[in-house]
């Protein structure tokens, strides 16, 4: 299937802008809900085991409270009609989708007028799977093809240029004795110039005998082989197990992360300039694992359009955010947002019906221009708003939003993740999908998955079960007003459930979506590997160059870290600025954990210095082959020594 072909367009909006208040009910399924059954069972081809796709817990889960709460959307849009503006989605041209594929992924380089200086991208290029290496060579082909039809003057670079480069330099940066491999399993830790390593298991080209033996069950996710290699691995084995999709909570599959001795990273636990190398292998993994599945992986383009510039509701939430942060230094999350659910909890979480049940739309409709003429001035009375209309508000703040809160650029991913083969490739791809969320998006996503989780535990009294929770939430987060509906392909009716199905997979395997995947830490660990030998080797040529043999030397005698100097084989030294003893060397022993060193620290007690509690301090891992990073509690510490020598360890509080 070509990646541009067969495109469905957005069909995450199941309504007409002109639909109003008078739609009856029995109409939800007829007309403009027309069950288009033809559709429903379309699949991506080449996929030839099971689909656990929406159509197949349709008869289960009852779709009531869907059409009930898109009816009340669009009472509420049909009293507002006149006051919208519908965010223009551009299609792009041929080969722009591509381009700007290829800028995101940070590899912009590779074409245009800079493409000569592609050097830049071999390091990262070397540190790819085999799959994510296709997805890159797929566009840039596409890219330079379109190039060529517009006679660009620039160098057009042949994709098979690009990579022959790259594996050619290999020999030189990798130690590759294979041209497109990239070394990774553990005891091929020599560095090209003989001394020792660490030992990366990136993931990367894996032999499939080694992936065939590695232990795993169903509901284990391997976050240390790629996802994209994966699926190329069991669609190749042609044994694809799935769960079938159920209307039950009980039915989803109780996936689990198998114990990782270096510690689990999260979202927010490394330094700006790795998670930007984050969400760039994040994203040519996405798309790796879309084209290995068959499914068509297109970003949408917003046109800029005029916005409201301050206010509440209908506000850009990074213009929010930064009128909130006047208010409330540090804030990631926007006030009004914070306090709409601090209003829904202040009653009880047990009101049966609770986000289900609709507050009174005039009511709700009031309350919204008094909280835009008052909220920042602090004279908004909330001893007038109801549960019910707080919650309506909540929801109307995520709908009113310029752009959606899972972006126009990965909406339809995020709803395509309803036509992946398996369970499991679904929660990998939604993993990936909030990597790939701007931080303000991604930040209030995952308070509003918290209070929904929060709703959920209350079920026995307020009849809000997951299903009936992402029932109602679906349509809110998924039914975006800047989509039209003439590329709607699939039926309504199979989008509705695919969507709640989603919504369902985000709340509760929402602790595992922010887990950033091992082997894209560790192919950030190579990359950093393999950029400061690069630095250091145009450093002596510079220093050769100008003969400065004597302070080339004290500059290495200055490069040895304080373990190479101070400290004996086996024992590191851990600094703690904040704490009362401030320095102290650790023996590392096969089961010290992080949470160990932190005690440790913290029982030393003085009245000189500021008492930080256990849960407000954290042992990080700086420097070496990662920039920085805030480790679990349940880190072994030898291990992750063995991983990263040449780090420093230093305990402090963890920036909001």
């Amino acid at each position: 299937m070509s990646w541009r072909s067969g495109s469905r367009g957005v069909v995450l909006t199941a309504y007409h802008p002109s639909g109003g208040a008078g739609d009856a009910p029995g109409g939800r399924r007829s007309g403009q809900y027309t069950m288009n059954h033809d559709h429903s069972k379309k699949i991506a081809d080449g996929a030839s085991f099971d689909r656990s796709g929406s159509q197949d817990s349709l008869d289960e889960m009852s779709m009531d409270d869907y059409w009930k709460e898109l009816e009340n959307i669009h009472e509420t849009r049909g009293n507002n009609h006149e006051e919208r503006v519908a965010l223009v989605v551009k299609e792009p041209d041929e080969g722009e989708l591509e381009e700007e594929w290829l800028k995101e992924a940070g590899l912009s380089n590779l074409f245009g007028e800079s493409s000569g200086d592609s050097l830049e991208s071999m390091v990262f290029l070397s540190t790819l799977t085999r799959t994510q290496k296709a997805a890159v060579e797929k566009r840039v082909e596409t890219v330079t093809q379109t190039m060529r039809k517009r006679n660009k003057q620039h160098q057009i670079p042949d994709v098979r240029d690009i990579f022959r480069l790259q594996n050619d330099s290999k020999g030189k940066v990798c130690d590759g004795s294979e041209p497109s491999a990239v070394r990774t399993s553990e005891n091929k830790n020599e560095t090209h110039d003989g001394t020792k390593g660490p030992k990366f298991s990136l993931g990367t080209d894996e032999p499939k005998s080694l992936l065939e033996d590695m232990p795993s069950s169903d509901t284990d996710i391997n976050l240390e082989i790629s996802f994209a290699e994966q699926a190329a691995n069991l669609k190749d084995s042609s044994v694809g197990k799935m769960y079938k999709s159920g209307g039950g909570d009980t039915l989803l599959p109780n996936f689990r992360l198998p114990k990782d001795k270096t510690g689990t990273t999260k979202i927010g636990d490394l330094a700006p300039q790795d998670m930007k190398k984050v969400y760039s292998l994040a994203l040519i993994e996405l798309t790796a694992l879309y084209d290995i599945l068959g499914t068509e992986f297109k970003q949408q383009k917003a046109v800029k359009i005029k916005t409201k510039d301050s206010g509440l509701f209908g506000v850009p939430l990074s213009l929010l955010l930064e009128q909130d942060q006047k208010k409330v230094p540090g804030t990631k999350i926007p006030l009004i947002f914070q306090k709409l659910i601090a209003q829904i909890e202040e009653t009880t979480l047990e009101t049966e019906g609770l986000l289900r049940i609709p507050g009174v739309a005039t009511r709700v409709k009031g309350l919204c221009q008094e909280l835009e003429a008052k909220f920042y001035e602090g004279t908004f009375n909330w001893e007038n708003v109801k549960q019910h209309d707080a919650a309506s508000l909540l929801k109307l703040f995520i709908r009113e939003l310029p752009q959606p809160l899972l972006t126009v650029e990965y909406l339809k991913a995020f709803q395509d993740v309803q036509n992946l083969p398996t369970r499991k490739q679904q929660l990998q791809a939604l993993n990936l999908l909030v990597i790939l969320l701007p931080e303000a998006n991604r930040d209030t996503l995952k308070v509003l998955l918290e209070f929904l989780q929060r709703v959920i535990d209350h079920r026995d009294k307020n009849k809000m079960t997951l299903k009936n929770v992402a029932m109602v939430m679906a349509p809110n987060l998924f039914t975006f007003h800047g989509f039209g509906s003439k590329t709607i392909e699939q039926s309504e009716f199979v989008m509705a459930a695919g969507t709640a199905n989603v919504m369902r997979f985000m709340i509760q395997y929402q602790k595992l979506l922010w887990t950033i995947p091992k082997f894209i830490v560790n192919q950030v660990r190579k990359q950093n590997t393999e950029s400061q030998k690069k630095e250091k080797k145009d450093k002596a040529m510079k220093k050769l160059l100008k003969k400065m043999a004597y302070d080339r030397e004290k500059h290495e005698k200055q490069e040895k870290t304080p373990n190479d100097a101070d400290v004996p084989q086996g024992v590191i030294r851990v600094q703690a600025p904040h704490l009362s003893k401030v320095s102290m060397a650790i023996q590392l022993t096969e089961e010290l954990k992080a949470s160990d060193i932190v005690a440790r620290f913290l029982s030393q007690k003085s009245g000189n210095v500021q008492t930080l509690k256990k849960e407000e301090v954290f042992l990080y891992e700086i420097g070496g082959n990662i920039g920085e990073r805030c480790l679990d509690d349940d880190t072994y510490m030898k291990d992750l020594y063995q991983l990263n020598p040449n780090a420093e360890w230093v305990i402090k509080p963890k920036q909001s």
